[in-house]
């Protein structure tokens, strides 16, 4: 007699799943204000429209994940904060245009679902949310046996926020004269690790246990350290000021993030030197044998927000900046551009 088959013994449990939504309720219930409408577990997440004190709202969406730096998460075996990377590099990206999130969406797919891994990671998720002050409305668990590994998962993200349309910041205001304000990065990011895995893993041959001299975390430790949400800090500052351009340096770095915002006629001057550089990035440089341009094109060398501002207010929005517990650095400006000139200069390098 033929064996009878089913969606379980193709290697996808639904019970499990069951499983994961009793775990992660809490946390999730736990993002959600006065606007979410229903519980989780239905068919799409409910979110009401009425924004008060917006005359012509527009809503900002993105959609981004955390690239390779989940390869650290299962090598370490430590998930609980790469949910709040996938969180920060969703709503940092539409904060530059001033938005302010208002709810976010997971997508996670595996191999076999492991319901106490996937459920620390929906954790950070919520985590990650709570931090930037908006709903996880909803998500979806995807089992997929024979596409993933069983040990290992992927991970996206969607956010969605809102702006007054005349509060928009999409870099149309910025002037020659204007001044670049940069706030520090906690590390990495997640933006250049399929580099910093070649240097550290398969040039240097270390371990993710291992500190190297100067370090003062395992090298586990620090390319783990979660990406910054720059939120709340930012729309404090927002309140008070009107913002020129705001750019995310997320992947392709000062070289390739600056530009985006920049009108025709005009570039970036760059003053390296004007902040510190934090160790983990000179250690890549020197080991890896890298060149300094290189490394500005690929990762955020210890800024992961620039703030473009007028000079008249430069003094005034770094003490905004300072009052909120923030560290920010002048570090450079914008000027007009001669023809042959790239879009951004680094100066001192």
């Amino acid at each position: 007699m033929e064996e009878r088959l089913s969606y379980k013994g193709a290697g996808v449990d639904v019970e499990r799943g069951s499983r994961l939504v009793g775990l992660i309720r809490s946390c999730v219930r736990a993002t959600h204000g006065r606007a979410v409408i229903g519980d989780i577990g239905g068919f799409g997440g409910l979110f009401s429209g009425r924004f008060r004190g917006y005359r012509d709202p527009v809503l900002v969406s993105s959609t981004d994940g955390v690239g390779t730096k989940l390869k650290i998460a299962f090598m370490m075996k430590r998930h609980d904060t790469i949910g709040i990377d996938l969180v920060a590099m969703n709503v940092n990206d539409i904060l530059t245009t001033g938005a302010k999130p208002l709810f976010f969406l997971d997508y996670v797919a595996t191999g076999r679902l492991d319901v106490k891994t996937i459920s620390t990671v929906i954790k950070g998720i919520a985590r990650g949310c709570r931090e930037a002050g908006c709903a996880l409305l909803g998500g979806e668990t995807a089992e997929m046996p024979g596409f993933y590994r069983n040990d290992e998962y992927d991970l996206a993200g969607f956010a969605v926020g809102v702006v007054e349309r005349k509060r928009i910041i999409d870099g149309s205001r910025i002037r020659d004269g204007d001044v670049m304000i940069g706030i520090p990065s906690s590390g990495l990011h997640s933006n250049g690790y399929s580099l910093a895995r070649k240097v550290i893993f398969e040039r240097l041959n270390l371990t993710a246990d291992h500190r190297p001299h100067g370090f003062r975390k395992t090298i586990g430790g620090e390319l783990l350290t979660p990406t910054r949400i720059y939120v709340r800090t930012l729309l404090a500052v927002l309140k008070d000021f009107n913002i020129s351009g705001m750019v995310h340096i997320t992947g392709g770095g000062f070289v390739d993030n600056i530009p985006r915002v920049l009108p025709k006629g005009l570039k970036a001057v760059v003053r390296v030197g004007s902040w510190r550089i934090p160790y983990i990035f000179k250690f890549l440089q020197r080991e890896g044998n890298i060149e300094w341009l290189e490394m500005f094109r690929t990762f955020n060398c210890g800024i992961g927000m620039i703030l473009i501002v007028r000079a008249r207010d430069k003094e005034k929005v770094l003490k905004r900046l300072k009052s909120l517990g923030e560290k920010a650095y002048e570090i450079g400006g914008v000027v007009s551009k001669k023809k042959g000139d790239g879009y951004v200069e680094l100066v001192g390098l």
